[in-house]
């Protein structure tokens, strides 16, 4: 049975504050966790039902510095879902150096100002499908380590790099470099026929308010996504989760 600091532990987790202050976050969900034990991530804490933890052989308990043991009642206590998995864990934040000379080297992805966790966490999960290792996000974005944004990445945080960084530098260090920066907006040449390159930034904005205006000048390739030629009601613009996965498959496609 699980003591109440302990719960308050884990529970305090699902903010920010705590999150950064104690350099962990907590991922959800039996497939999540296996996720991580299969890609040999060290768990801080396992707590899942007993059924669960039966189910793992040796080595990979052996990656919880604490299991425990809990019924369906507990799990409900610490969840941020509205119907508990099996299991949860606490993790450690990795820190990964922010290599700008190496992110240049490749396609990367640039967000500015994405708020919306799911959006946040369906941007990771595409580009990790479509191959794209780096995304540079502006200081006021999503933090990645929200409970929301984990569980819609759907283990796909594994497999890409996430930073955040003032982007008005990160942009002018780019320019530099005479990076090409492919902006997505309204205003533009078509995703389809631009000449895009298999390096580069792609800028994408904020939900409402689109790219920053202090960002536009070091876009060099402004490119939108075509629909059918004219708006319809409540359809003047696409998700930008969308958005990121239609750009992202048309460079791979290209590349």
């Amino acid at each position: 049975m699980l003591s109440k600091n302990k719960i308050k532990f884990i529970t305090a987790l699902q903010k920010k504050k705590n999150r950064e202050e104690e350099k962990l976050f907590v991922i959800e969900g039996d497939k999540l966790v296996r996720e991580f034990l299969n890609a040999n991530i060290r768990l801080k804490i396992l707590v899942a039902k007993p059924e669960f933890i039966n189910s793992l052989t040796s080595d990979k308990l052996s990656l919880s510095d604490e299991t425990e043991s809990v019924s369906f009642g507990e799990l409900r206590q610490l969840s941020s879902l509205k119907t508990p998995h099996n299991a949860l864990a606490v993790v450690e934040k990795a820190e990964p150096g922010f290599d700008q000379s190496r992110i240049f080297q490749q396609l990367s992805v640039a967000l500015d100002g994405v708020q919306d966790p799911g959006n946040l966490g369906t941007i990771i999960r595409a580009a990790a499908w479509f191959g794209i290792s780096h995304i540079v996000c502006s200081n006021d974005s999503v933090d990645v380590h929200n409970p929301k944004v984990i569980q819609a990445t759907m283990g796909a945080i594994l497999h890409v790099q996430i930073y955040y960084a003032d982007l008005l530098e990160y942009l002018a260090g780019a320019r530099k470099k005479s990076i090409r920066v492919f902006g997505t907006m309204l205003e533009g040449e078509s995703v389809y026929s631009n000449e895009l390159a298999d390096k580069g930034i792609i800028l994408l904005g904020n939900e409402s308010k689109g790219i920053s205006p202090d960002l536009i000048p070091f876009i060099s390739d402004r490119i939108y996504i075509p629909g059918t030629g004219s708006s319809k009601p409540g359809i003047d613009s696409l998700n930008v989760g969308m958005a990121a996965s239609i750009v992202f498959s048309e460079f791979s496609r290209r590349n």
